[in-house]
This record gives C-alpha cells, sequence and structure tokens, in this order.
C-alpha cells in the first residue's frame, strides 16, 4: 500500500524510453506561423481521496500539431499549476500550456491606448485621444483633427444656466465647435486605435465572468501520437455506509455503499473510478496571482539631495549582538540577502547545464540550502504542527465497472457485498443505560477488503434494527459495534465493600511502614427475559492501580474497560462477581504515631514478635516522656497560679497603711511565694534537663531499629 501512490503517478507518465516527456512551459510562447488543429482528451481515469483532492486523468490522440483547449474553474487553477503533468508519447512534444492570466483588469485596461479604468464620459474618452482624426455626424458628415473638449454656459431659460460639452476641432476649412449634445455618431479614423479600444471593451465584457479559464495545451509533432494529461483538484471526501444483514443459521451479510459526487463542470462518461483513503500531505498554494516586485526609484545625483549616512557596524561587535540577542529568546534578523544569493547562485549553476536542469537545480539548490543551514538553525523555536494520532492505512477501492456520472450529480456504488463473521451480544454499561444492556455483535472483518469508518444498518430477519457506526477495519480484524436497547435483559449492578487488610508493618530508622490491601468487589446479577438465551458482555472500567483477582482474565481488554461474558439462559438468573484488590504502602514517623493506633499494631497477627517489642517499648519510653512534661506542666500551672495571687496582693497592698498588721502579713505571703516559686523553678529546670535527655535516647533507639 505505501508504493500506491507513487504507482499512480508512474502509470500516468509511462515508460519514458519510448515517450517523449519534456515538461511544460506556462509562459506565453509564439505559436507557428500555420494555427494547430484542434483536439480533445476526454476525461478517461478519476483517483478520488479521502483526503479532499482527486486525481484526473485524460487520454486521446492528435494528429501533427494539435492545439487542446480544457476549462477550470479559477478556483483550480492553482493546483492545476502544481501538479499538472503533460505527456506527449510517441515521439512528439510539449510546446507550452497557455491560461488567462488573473492580472486585475484595472492593470490590462491600463496598458491600451484609451484607458477605460475609471468608466469615462464621451468627453473624457475624447480628450484621451487629442490630435486623432475622427468622422462624426452632427449632422453633417465631418472629419476632423480633435483639438480637445472644453465645458461652456449656455442658457437653459430666463434665469437658468448650464454647462455643455463642446468638442472643438480642426478640418480643411478651419477650427470648429461642436456641442457633444447634438453628435450622433463618431468613428475613430485610425484602425489601429479603433482596434485598441475594441481590445479594452473585449478585456471588459470577459472579466464580467471569472469563474472560468481556458487552459491551451499545444503539442507538436508529425502524425498520430497518444497524449495524457493529469492533474490534481478539490474535491469533496468520499464517503461509506453499510448494511449488515443478520439470518438466523445462516451468516452475516455486509453490503457497503460508496457515496461519490461529481462537482466538476463535465459529464463522467464511463470512466475509470479508483476510491483510495489515506492521508496524503495536499496543500494549495497561489501560484495563479502574478506578483510584483516593489523597486527602489533612484534619482539622478544632479537632482539628489544630502541625506544623512547610515554606517555598518563593527562585525566583532556584530556578533557579539547575535548572541545576546539569541540568547534573550528574540530570533536574530537573518542574512536573507546572502541566503537568497546563495540558492540563485546555485540555481545559476543548474540552469547553466541544462535548459530545464529539474535534478541539477534540485541538488544545487539542497547544497546552497545546507550551506545556509550551517549557519542559521531553522528548526529552532518552531513548534510540531501535529500530534501523532490513529490516522488509518492507504487503501483503494477499484470500481470494476465504467462510472457514469452527469455533473453536479452524487451516486452510491458498491464497493463491498461479501459474508461476514459476526457474534450477536448483548453490552452492558451502567454508564450508557443503568438498566439494560445494548444488542450489539462482534464484527470479524473476515473479507479480504478494508472496510472504511462509517455508518452501519443493521437488519435482523428483513426487519431494520438500528443503526451502528464502526472504525476503519482491516481484513482479519474484530470490532465491537451496538445498534439497539435490549429490553429483554435487565442487569443489577451491587458494590460490596470489604474491610482493610494489614499485611506487614515494618520499623526503619523511625518510621513506620504499613503495607495494607484493599479491596473491592463488584457484582451483577443478569436476567433474561427472552426465549432464547443471551451472551451479554458487561463493561467495567480498568484502573491500573488495581489489580483483577476474580475472574482470573477478562473475555476481552481494551486501554479503558474490561469486558466479562456472561451466559444468561431464558427465565434464569445469572451472576458475575468482580473482584480486585490494591496493596499500597505508607509510611509514619513514629515519634507522631499515638499510643491508641500503636496498641492496634500490637494486638495484630502479622505484626513480628520483635516490632510488637519495639513499639511496646517505644509506648513506655513515651509514657515516661508524658509523665516529665505532664509534671513540669503542673509546677509551670503552679506558677501561674501564684502570679495571678501575687497581683492581687500587690493590688491590695497599694490601698493600706505600711504600719497596718495586714500590710506585714501580705509583706510575709508574698516572700513566702518568692521562695516556693524559686524552688519550683529549679524542679521545672531538673524536669525539662530529664525530659531533654529522655527524648534524645528516644530519637536514637527510634533511628537505629530495623525490623521487619
Amino acid at each position: 500500500m505505501s508504493n500506491l501512490f507513487p504507482a499512480l503517478w508512474r502509470s500516468i507518465l509511462g515508460t519514458l524510453a519510448p515517450a517523449a516527456l519534456i515538461g511544460f512551459a506556462l509562459v506565453a510562447a509564439a505559436q507557428a506561423a500555420d494555427p494547430p488543429g484542434s483536439a480533445e482528451l476526454p476525461l478517461e481515469k478519476v483517483v478520488l481521496f479521502s483526503s479532499g483532492v482527486g486525481f484526473f486523468e485524460r487520454e486521446g490522440r492528435v494528429e501533427g500539431d494539435a492545439q487542446v483547449e480544457l476549462k477550470f474553474r479559477v478556483d483550480d487553477v492553482n493546483d492545476l499549476l502544481k501538479s499538472m503533468v503533460v505527456q506527449d508519447r510517441d515521439g512528439g512534444q510539449i510546446a507550452a500550456v497557455g491560461y488567462g492570466s488573473k492580472d486585475p483588469v484595472t492593470k490590462t485596461l491600463q496598458s491600451f491606448a484609451i484607458d477605460l479604468t475609471e468608466q469615462p464620459t464621451l468627453a473624457e474618452l475624447l480628450a484621451q485621444v487629442r490630435g486623432q482624426q475622427v468622422e462624426l455626424e452632427a449632422p453633417n458628415l465631418i472629419t476632423a483633427v480633435i483639438l480637445g473638449v472644453e465645458k461652456r454656459e449656455q442658457k437653459a431659460g430666463d434665469d437658468e444656466v448650464i454647462e455643455i460639452d463642446v468638442l472643438n476641432l480642426l478640418s480643411d476649412e478651419g477650427l470648429m465647435s461642436v456641442p457633444l449634445d447634438s453628435v450622433r455618431r463618431i468613428r475613430l479614423v485610425d484602425k489601429d486605435l479603433d482596434g485598441e479600444l475594441r481590445k479594452a471593451l473585449a478585456v471588459l465584457a470577459s472579466s464580467q465572468s471569472t469563474d472560468k479559464k481556458t487552459v491551451t495545451l499545444d503539442f507538436r509533432g508529425e502524425g498520430k501520437r497518444s497524449v495524457r494529461v493529469g492533474y490534481i483538484r478539490q474535491t469533496p471526501v468520499w464517503k461509506t455506509s453499510y448494511r449488515l444483514v443478520l439470518e438466523d443459521e445462516k451468516a452475516p451479510l455486509v453490503q457497503g455503499w460508496a457515496i461519490v459526487e461529481n462537482t466538476t463542470e463535465e459529464d463522467w462518461g464511463e470512466i475509470d473510478l479508483t476510491l483510495i483513503s489515506g492521508r496524503p500531505i495536499s496543500f494549495v498554494m497561489d501560484l495563479y496571482e502574478p506578483l510584483y516586485v516593489p523597486r527602489p526609484v533612484e534619482e539622478l545625483e544632479l537632482y539628489a539631495s544630502l541625506r544623512p549616512p547610515s554606517y555598518d557596524q563593527d562585525l566583532a561587535r556584530h556578533e557579539v549582538e547575535f548572541r545576546r540577542r539569541a540568547a534573550a529568546g528574540k530570533p536574530a534578523e537573518p542574512e536573507v540577502p546572502q541566503l537568497v544569493a546563495g540558492l540563485a547562485r546555485a540555481g545559476g549553476r543548474a540552469l547553466g547545464q541544462d535548459r530545464y536542469g529539474a535534478a541539477d537545480l534540485a541538488a544545487a539548490a539542497e547544497e546552497g540550502a545546507e550551506k545556509a543551514y550551517e549557519r542559521w538553525n531553522f528548526q529552532q523555536g518552531v513548534e510540531a504542527a501535529a500530534t501523532a494520532g490513529e490516522v488509518g492505512e492507504l487503501f483503494r477501492y477499484d470500481i470494476e465497472a465504467p462510472v457514469s456520472l452527469p455533473r453536479q450529480q452524487s451516486a452510491m456504488l458498491p464497493i463491498v457485498n461479501s459474508e461476514v463473521k459476526a457474534e450477536k451480544v448483548s453490552i452492558y454499561n451502567p454508564r450508557v443505560h443503568a438498566k439494560h444492556p445494548l444488542n450489539g455483535l462482534w464484527l470479524t472483518n473476515s473479507t479480504d477488503l478494508h472496510l472504511m469508518q462509517g455508518p452501519v444498518t443493521v437488519l435482523d430477519d428483513g426487519v431494520y434494527a438500528g443503526d451502528a457506526k464502526i472504525d476503519d477495519m482491516p481484513p482479519e480484524t474484530k470490532r465491537l459495534v451496538s445498534y439497539a436497547l435490549d429490553l429483554d435483559v435487565e442487569v443489577a449492578p451491587e458494590s460490596k465493600g470489604r474491610p482493610t487488610e494489614l499485611l506487614s508493618v515494618r520499623l526503619v530508622k523511625g518510621t513506620m511502614i504499613v503495607t495494607q490491601r484493599h479491596q473491592r468487589v463488584q457484582e451483577y446479577t443478569v436476567k433474561n427475559s427472552g426465549q432464547k438465551p443471551r451472551s451479554v458482555l458487561i463493561e467495567y472500567p480498568y484502573d491500573s492501580t488495581w489489580e483483577l483477582v476474580t475472574p482470573a482474565e477478562p473475555a476481552e481488554k481494551t486501554r479503558d474497560l474490561y469486558r466479562f461474558r456472561v451466559e444468561a439462559p431464558s427465565g434464569e438468573p445469572a451472576g458475575l462477581t468482580v473482584e480486585e484488590e490494591r496493596t499500597d504502602s505508607q509510611e509514619v514517623a513514629l515519634t507522631n504515631i499515638s499510643d491508641g493506633s500503636i496498641r492496634i499494631y500490637l494486638s495484630a497477627k502479622v505484626v513480628s514478635d520483635e516490632v510488637k517489642a519495639a513499639l511496646q517499648r517505644i509506648v513506655e519510653k513515651k509514657h515516661e516522656i508524658d509523665l516529665l512534661a505532664e509534671s513540669r506542666k503542673q509546677l509551670e500551672k503552679q506558677i501561674a497560679e501564684i502570679g495571678s495571687e501575687q497581683a492581687r496582693i500587690r493590688e491590695n497592698m497599694a490601698r493600706l497603711d505600711r504600719n497596718s498588721e495586714l500590710y506585714n502579713r501580705y509583706v510575709k505571703k508574698f516572700s513566702d511565694q518568692e521562695d516556693e516559686i524559686e524552688r519550683m523553678r529549679e524542679k521545672i529546670l531538673e524536669l525539662t534537663d530529664r525530659e531533654t535527655e529522655l527524648r534524645k535516647a528516644l530519637d536514637e533507639y527510634l533511628m537505629g531499629l530495623e525490623l521487619q
């Protein structure tokens, strides 16, 4: 299949040894003195691609010097100029391929001696031909030379003045003026000038119909010869649709149709038609629009005023600036003149060796491009234009019988009509329908043809059963399709949870690593109320973090789903249990684990005696530390309470006489409290030091653990 597209071109170009294939020049060429005879090239072959283009091949016979005219829509001319191949196979040659220019009509009109661009009035038109001899009736016949046209005021009533155009002439009788409104007819005596005017009018007339262009092919040679023309043009994408006929005790029959549109301006009569599915790269390039390069205007030195000059920078400084801009992420300005000049020199060398020089020109251009690439990295900053995906395979359908299709008409052409393998199943997915599955098929492409993607109409026992859709199916591939809701079958799903199971506990350098097993169970009850047994496919979401336990293997596995088969007899319930498990490990710092959590692990059977002993010791050490911390907190609380009482005593002492008995009692109590606070602070210091020592010992013990 990969050689299909080149094979098409080889079939067009034929064997080059006997053929005189010399290419074609899309230029206006001088023709021979004797005009060539006309010939016709009927359409013989059409190849339609699913990428939106078609290859058209014309073939016929010519005799001697012949000329062939083909008409194309303006929108198709660019594809024609890009792709057309012309071949004169029996010793002749192609002189030229001519076509109507797309130059703006205004530019064409300005090329004539009389300019009709701005829709001139009769007075403006005559002003353009000053000095020319004309013949006019005004009302007498006058032959004179036009001097010019002027406007004069003329009374139209008692108080109204209008302007009229007056033609000033020089005749044999002298100067005269003739009002233009009195002139009935004017004829240009100069035949060349009259011809220019008529040509300009013809251009205006032809510009009114710009949707068609004539392409003329000139063939030069002697005798009768076979000639061929091939080209690409835009076409609608051809489509496919299928019919799948199901009958009991008979193999399913698939019938495929290709939907083809003839959007050209000619009828297809008995042509060879080929349909190809693939993704050839195809683009449109504007080769039809004339391009004009703006040129600078130079002045003679005598008239040119002095302008401020600009000076090139130092080459070393230029290189530094280039690197700085590149480092800042800004694209440096490429030296376009040098690059273009290099390619031009390469092209010039190739053209100097051969008139056409296709191979040499390509090699020379490649050489010039490689040299330019050494300096400029054209790939820098260029994103991928496309992402990878399923684009299908290249395959073709050759329509055996010749095809006739009138223009602007469509047709359905049979491309497949054969038996296939299919198995009826019911497909249940709760996200599609919570209660009922879908009627479906496990369809196998047992034909020798590639089934292109498209809709499928299913007929069961001669009755319409529903619609489905298939993706591209190469031969011997298998696809699951669904086409209707199966109301005879009901499915009831039920989720059941199971407690998490502890598998192991390890102690590693102050960290407890706990390994657990999680389980989830989904049960399905299938009830078949139909008269025939059903094979039900239950779709279950696939999660790579969970391992399937029951069933051991699914009937089918996709990227996102498991499919489990359940055989459901008529009138009896059937069941399916899907069990999955997941094992994970959690790391927890031992210093952050509460005593209650540790006691849970102490009671677990899977925990080793060494780990339990270590956990028990950790609990004891933490308990000892907690007792010290609690004692320290109690002393700190007592100091805070004494401080509050002293604040109250100070407030009362401020109101008492210093010589009173109560004041002296407060002084004594205040002194006793200060002594007590001093003793408690010393005790707190001792407890803090002891607590620090125990915590350090616990940390050292935890970091030394390596138990499992």
